[in-house]
């Protein structure tokens, strides 16, 4: 093997050892932050939460890069199971609660009880706790989850009360890297991440998808993923 291969070969390797090591510390992280936030004096709220937020992000981040790396070398899959919709929405919830708590963001919740989903429920949700972070990042006071079936998909939404997604996100094919704005702050890389989980469900002739627009019911950002 020559030293130009093997170095191809190789830095894969070393960076998705490196994701996963970064991953176990920024959990450990997060718990400290918890248990920071617990005993906090008022005048630390602010800083807290800001700590909370960006560790989440990160986290969120090289767990976007880790599942891309993966799909990139062939090597992602899902495992796809039956599972209620309200208790997928409910754990994802858990996982930003404090987040929520520390924003002072009221995180409402719409869907049937007996709702069921098909779908790789670790990766979905991820996928959904992506979105819902930057949910709590843009809104002013309140954040709605809601799931329900719309012409033979499932679609789980996320909308809030902010400002709405800018007009380069609303017009960007997130099946198409090339097609995102690299150059600014916004670059939509976690819609991208979330499009790619969910085009990789597929029941018949039928893919998952997602749509976004600023038609939220809460005056702001509607984010919507259909699986089919």
């Amino acid at each position: 093997m020559t030293d130009r291969r093997r170095d191809e070969v190789l830095f894969p390797a070393i960076l998705a050892s490196t994701v996963h090591d970064i991953k176990n510390s920024l959990g450990t992280l997060l718990s400290l932050i918890q248990r920071l936030a617990r005993k906090q004096l008022a005048d630390q709220a602010e800083d807290i939460r800001q700590l909370g937020f960006e560790a989440n992000r990160i986290n969120h981040s090289l767990m976007q890069l880790l599942v891309m790396y993966k799909i990139d070398c062939n090597k992602f899959s899902l495992l796809v199971e039956e599972y209620a919709a309200i208790d997928l929405i409910n754990e994802v919830i858990a996982q930003q609660d404090r987040l929520s708590q520390l924003n002072n963001i009221e995180v409402k919740v719409e869907c049937g009880e007996d709702l069921l989903c098909y779908c790789d429920c670790q990766h979905v949700g991820n996928a959904l706790g992506t979105i819902l972070n930057n949910a709590q990042r843009y809104a002013d006071k309140a954040v709605l989850i809601s799931a329900g079936e719309q012409d033979g998909y499932l679609k789980f939404c996320i909308e809030d009360d902010g400002h709405g997604y800018p007009e380069h996100l609303l017009n960007a094919d997130f099946s198409n890297p090339s097609d995102l704005d690299w150059v600014s702050g916004n670059t939509g890389l976690g819609l991208y991440f979330v499009a790619a989980i969910a085009g990789f469900h597929k029941n018949k002739n039928k893919s998952g998808f997602i749509r976004i627009d600023n038609r939220s019911r809460l005056g702001g950002a509607r984010f919507c993923l259909f699986l089919p």
